[in-house]
């Protein structure tokens, strides 16, 4: 089941000046590592939300924590270029 890892307090602004809200998420696997990806969710509520494929595998979900905490905006550029 899908859990919300971090949220940021920055925004990404996408085509017609729409912002989104930027969140990492994760899931446990059948062998009890991590995977993490990164979701777009646009803050008006107008539009799909938009996600990445898998971003990083991690042993355990204090890992995946921490992996998220070093990421900066031109990580989430790049993300949010995979997500569309």
């Amino acid at each position: 089941m899908r859990e919300v890892i971090q949220q940021y307090s920055i925004q990404i602004q996408g085509p017609a000046a729409v912002n989104y809200d930027i969140l990492a998420c994760g899931q446990v696997r059948g062998d009890g590592t991590w995977e993490g990806w990164i979701e777009f969710h646009p803050d008006a509520g107008d539009g799909p939300v938009l996600r990445t494929g898998r971003e990083t595998s991690q042993p355990d979900k204090g890992a995946l924590a921490y992996w998220a905490s070093g990421l900066e905006r031109v990580y989430f550029e790049g993300a949010f270029a995979r997500a569309t």
